[in-house]
């Protein structure tokens, strides 16, 4: 019984997102909505299967931004963590800059990026860095300070020292919010290359983005809107298989229950 329901409220989603295509196709062919503003799923589909060459060859670029971005940017929020959880005066000096700096959106940064580094790679990757950097570090040091006091005294009384103490309960409790940290900064790191993208570049699905925007070939921009949000869902679900293998003992105990 327990299993016919967890597949049913799997299949919920599902339904919900297939409801609402039919709707916006019913939509699209009673003219209730001009096809030039809300073109219809299928033409969606159809303008997609057309520039699939040119889109696979953009989407390689910003996948590319997003990733090195990526990569820097869990660097560097990992390493800021660790250092705010070993050194207190280090945490209350930089906390309240990093929360200071997520209260200025990325589309304000993105014109002054291009103008420091140019129209190349530089400026994307900088954005990306940023835009993912926040939710690993808040993320890792919410997971390290929670760490069960009781467990440290235990650790201590047995002569670990420091990094015995971060590599074997530190760390391993703040996996889950390391992990729900990189799903955000993975959708981030995309949408944050094409908003880059945008404002200067040569290639890119931000630029194909303002290519057909200026032509009004909405259904292309939907193609694309839809290609980021598969890029974002597919890396998502690539992090949490992650997740699965890194932390056995949390399906375990979800198998258990």
């Amino acid at each position: 019984m327990r299993r016919q329901q967890s597949i049913i409220y799997k299949c919920i989603p599902f339904f919900v997102i297939l409801g609402i295509l039919l709707i916006w196709q019913s939509v699209s062919m009673t003219g209730l909505i001009p096809g030039y503003m809300l073109p219809s799923p299928l033409q969606v589909v159809q303008a997609f299967i057309r520039d699939i060459p040119l889109l696979m060859g953009h989407a390689s670029v910003t996948l590319l931004e997003a990733a090195l971005g990526l990569i820097c940017g869990v660097s560097l929020g990992f390493l800021s963590a660790a250092f705010m959880d070993a050194f207190e005066p280090v945490r209350k000096g930089l906390y309240p800059i990093l929360v200071l700096t997520q209260t200025v959106p990325p589309v304000a940064i993105a014109p002054l990026l291009i103008l420091w580094f140019s129209y190349g790679i530089a400026p994307k990757v900088v954005l990306v860095v940023l835009v993912s950097f926040f939710p690993i570090a808040i993320g890792l040091l919410e997971g390290f300070q929670s760490v069960d006091e009781d467990m440290l005294r235990l650790m201590r009384s047995m002569k670990a020292n420091r990094w015995q103490i971060f590599w074997h309960v530190k760390l391993p409790n703040a996996l889950g919010e390391f992990f729900s940290g990189l799903k955000i900064a993975v959708a981030y790191s995309v949408v944050g290359a094409v908003i880059a993208e945008w404002l200067g570049g040569f290639s890119g699905l931000g630029v194909y983005m303002t290519r057909v925007k200026k032509s009004y070939d909405y259904d292309k921009m939907f193609a694309v809107i839809f290609l980021v949000s598969a890029i974002s869902l597919l890396l998502m679900a690539i992090v949490k298989a992650a997740q699965y293998y890194a932390m056995p003992w949390q399906h375990c105990r979800e198998e258990q229950k």
